[in-house]
C-alpha cells in the first residue's frame, strides 16, 4: 500500500513539475504579471525590437494592437486609458479609433490606441498611464469613472494574498498551483455544480459589489479615491510634459426619456478641479444629454457605436478648437 502511495505521489509530483516547466517556458509572456491582477507596471506591454505590442496578459485584457515604440515624425499619437466604457464594443467601434479616423479626415497625421481594460478603477488606470508615457504620446485621454473602485480594491488584496516567503505561501509560488487556486476562487467551474451546492457557497462577488455601491459613504469614498489617483495621473503626465484630456463618465438612468439629464455622479466636478494649462476636460454629460439615449447607450453606462461616435466627434472638435491639435484643412 505504501509503495502504491509513493508511486502515486511521485507521479503526481512529476506531472506537477512538468506542468510548471511547460508554463514557465512556453507561456512566460502570458503569465507575466498574471497574479498581480493589473498592478504589475509592465503587464500587457511587450517590446519586440522597435515595435510595441499590446497584448492580453497580466490581468490586462488589452485589445491586441501594435505600434512603433516611438511615433513617426509629425505623428500626433493619442493613448486612451480607461475601463470597459471607452474600451467599447470593439476596437474599431470605440471612440479612440473613431477619433483617429476623424482627425485623419482633417488632414492630421494621427494615431490613437485603446489602452482600456474592463474593471479598471482609478489606481490601475494610473499604472497603465505611467507606463504608456514611456512611448511618447502627444496626448493622453483619461476616462474617469467611479464604478470600478470595488474591483481595484479586491484585486489589490488578491495580488497581495501570497506575498512573501513564509512557508505557508510556498505552494502558491507555483504558477500551476496558484492558477488552480485562482480557478476555485473565481468559481470557474461553478456552473457545473448542482444549484443546491452553489447556494451553500460564499456570497456572490457581484452581489457584494452591488451592495457596496448602494452605500452613500462607500460611493463618497470611491469618488475621493478617483480624485486622489487622478491627481497622481495629472502630476505624472505634467512631469513628462504630456497634455492630459479628462473625459468624465455620465450614466443614463432612463434610456427612454431624453428630457432627463444624464448623471455624472460628481465626476465632472472632479475633472474640472484639475483644469490648468495642459489639462483639459470633456464632459460626457454635456455631449450626450438630450440625445436618443436608446441609440447612444447599450445599458446605463456603456455606449453603443453611435455613442462612441458622438464622443469622438466632440473630442475632435474640442481638440481642434482648443489648439490641442491643429487641423490642416
Amino acid at each position: 500500500m505504501k509503495r502504491k502511495l509513493t508511486a502515486a505521489f511521485l507521479l503526481a509530483l512529476f506531472l506537477l513539475v512538468g506542468a510548471e516547466v511547460v508554463v514557465r517556458v512556453f507561456f512566460a509572456r502570458n503569465m507575466a504579471g498574471r497574479f498581480d491582477y493589473g498592478y504589475h507596471p509592465d503587464a500587457g506591454f511587450v517590446e519586440d525590437g522597435d515595435k510595441l505590442k499590446l497584448v492580453r496578459a497580466g490581468g490586462r485584457r488589452f485589445f491586441p494592437q501594435e505600434m512603433s515604440k516611438q511615433p513617426a515624425a509629425g505623428t500626433f499619437r493619442i493613448f486612451v486609458v480607461g475601463d470597459s466604457v471607452p474600451r467599447g464594443p470593439g476596437l474599431e467601434k470605440a471612440y479612440a479609433f473613431q477619433l483617429q479616423e476623424m482627425l485623419k479626415a482633417q488632414g492630421i497625421k494621427a494615431e490613437a490606441f485603446n489602452l482600456c481594460v474592463p474593471g479598471y478603477g482609478a489606481q490601475r488606470k494610473q499604472i497603465v498611464l505611467t507606463k504608456a508615457l514611456e512611448y511618447q504620446p502627444s496626448l493622453v485621454i483619461l476616462h474617469l469613472n467611479a464604478s470600478n473602485e470595488y474591483e481595484d480594491e479586491r484585486e489589490f488584496k488578491r495580488g497581495k494574498e501570497f506575498d512573501g516567503w513564509h512557508p505557508k505561501n510556498w505552494l502558491m509560488k507555483s504558477l500551476v498551483i496558484r492558477r488552480l487556486h485562482e480557478a476555485k476562487t473565481e468559481k470557474a467551474f461553478w456552473h457545473l455544480l448542482p444549484t443546491e451546492v452553489r447556494q451553500q457557497g460564499a456570497p456572490n462577488d457581484a452581489d457584494a459589489e452591488i451592495a457596496a455601491g448602494k452605500n452613500d459613504d462607500t460611493r463618497k469614498r470611491w469618488l475621493e479615491q478617483v480624485r486622489q489617483w487622478t491627481a497622481t495621473s495629472v502630476q505624472t503626465a505634467n512631469s513628462k510634459g504630456v497634455p492630459l484630456l479628462l473625459v468624465s463618465q455620465a450614466v443614463c438612468e432612463n434610456m427612454k426619456d431624453r428630457t432627463k439629464p444624464l448623471d455624472d455622479q460628481g465626476l465632472a466636478a472632479v475633472a474640472e478641479s484639475f483644469k490648468t494649462e495642459g489639462v483639459y476636460h470633456l464632459s460626457m454629460k454635456d455631449v450626450l444629454t438630450g440625445g436618443d439615449y436608446a441609440a447612444l447607450y447599450s445599458d446605463g453606462s456603456h455606449m453603443r457605436p453611435d455613442g462612441h461616435k458622438a464622443v469622438a466627434e466632440a473630442l475632435a472638435r474640442f481638440m481642434t478648437t482648443n489648439g490641442v491639435v491643429k487641423s490642416r484643412h
